[in-house]
């Protein structure tokens, strides 16, 4: 898959519905490119869908951290990031939020795309 082949312009912000089975590397590789082509567009606003990728487990932890990190230097503060993933994929804790807010990334993780998009709607 071309990386950013699954990328749209809607309004006011950027969809990136990536699909297929993957590595979590390629994953993370596919979502931080989008966030670096959009801050480059100058668009703010980015929903990344990831509930149709398969091929790798959960993260753990520490791999949440890194690729958080990676997208948060990525976004380099101009980016607002909301992300629909599978149940099983999130940390009950959100612990991936806790750390791009550390890291000055303003992000938040859903099940639902309606919900992620109202929210990132509602962000400045």
């Amino acid at each position: 898959m071309n990386k950013l082949e699954a990328f749209e312009v809607r309004g006011d912000y950027a969809l990136f519905r990536p699909t297929g089975q993957c590595t979590l590397k390629q994953a993370v590789d596919w979502v931080t490119s989008a966030i670096a082509f959009a801050r480059e567009q100058r668009i703010r606003k980015l929903l990344v869908v990831t509930s149709d990728l398969s091929g790798f487990q959960s993260p753990s932890v520490g791999e949440r951290y890194y690729f958080i990190k990676e997208w948060a230097q990525a976004a380099r503060g101009f980016v607002r990031l909301a992300i629909v993933a599978r149940p099983e994929m999130i940390d009950r804790e959100k612990f991936g939020v806790t750390v791009a807010a550390n890291a000055g990334l303003i992000s938040d993780i859903f099940v639902s795309e309606q919900e992620a998009l109202t929210w990132l709607q509602s962000v400045k």
